[in-house]
């Protein structure tokens, strides 16, 4: 049975940006992004197991179909999307922070719906970090799509479930190098996050944000931008930052990592909010 529901953000909504970035960092095998129609298809976990879900962005609002018929699995789902897609935040209240900003300002007035989109698994999203970094966001989503295939779990919805954490940390490290595509450095941080999360890391957006920087830093192979984009992605803090961020960097006129760390403080406590729209203006072209 097919439950639906329409999710009414709190205030304004821009859908082109938000359709984008999640077909942009689509896993194949994984997700199933509808760029014209502006849905996505995934899995999103329930506590009866995953359930296969769609998105679908509108100007004013987000259509939701889920494939259950259990009330508190579709609340459940509702809860996820809403904070995945980052619903319930006033956007209002980011637009008058930076309006008087010279950069921000007239960005925020484009596009006073922008939302700071997260991912709806932590683990997922760590991993995919992992192998985004230093390469373009398609290729990252190309070794997301083949560390699936190799490892995750095909479902009777049609989509494949990203690996567990204990299928990545337990699988042989040449065997999954190859598979995936990556150098031997690249799988051994792919490894380092699983067995960390499969030995009871918690990424959890509730907990102690400065306390799970430190633990992740302490992981071979994983350095501030990771971190500092896990807080903004996963951990959803609104006013987390990455000075470390190439792209953003480009959007600010080319600053190094420190003066852009300096430059961001003018944003508290709203950074996050600050990086999408110089991500969006760096990268976004539709309307």
């Amino acid at each position: 049975m097919t439950r639906s529901a329409v999710l009414t953000p709190h205030g304004a909504l821009e859908p082109g940006p938000l359709a984008a970035i999640l077909a942009n960092h689509a896993i194949p095998g994984c997700e199933v992004p509808d760029r014209s129609g502006r849905s996505h298809t995934r899995l999103l976990t329930t506590p009866g197991g995953p359930r296969r879900v769609t998105v679908t962005v509108r100007p004013g609002d987000v259509g939701l179909t889920a494939d259950t018929d259990d009330d508190g699995e579709f609340a459940h789902l509702v809860r996820t999307t809403r904070a995945w897609l980052d619903l319930d935040t006033d956007v209002a209240a980011v637009a008058r922070a930076f309006d008087g900003d010279p950069l921000l300002g007239p960005l925020v007035r484009r596009r006073p719906g922008l939302r700071a989109v997260g991912y709806p698994e932590s683990f997922e999203a760590a991993i995919m970090t992992v192998l985004g970094q230093q390469v373009s966001v398609a290729a990252g989503g190309t070794f997301g799509g083949r560390l699936a295939a190799a490892y995750g779990t095909p479902t009777d919805a049609g989509l494949t479930l990203f690996p567990t954490p204990q299928a990545i940390a337990d699988a042989p490290h040449e065997e999954l190098r190859a598979a995936v595509g990556v150098t031997r450095t690249r799988a051994a941080t792919v490894q380092n996050v699983a067995r960390a999360v499969a030995g009871g890391l918690s990424l959890d957006p509730g907990g102690d944000h400065a306390a799970l920087r430190k633990e992740l830093l302490a992981l071979p192979g994983i350095g501030p931008w990771s971190a500092d984009y896990l807080a903004v992605r996963v951990l959803r803090d609104p006013d987390a930052f990455t000075p470390g961020d190439l792209v953003a960097r480009r959007a600010m006129g080319g600053p190094s990592i420190r003066d852009a760390e300096r430059r961001s403080e003018a944003w508290r406590p709203y950074r996050a909010y600050a990086l999408f729209h110089l991500w969006t203006a760096a990268t976004y072209s539709g309307a």
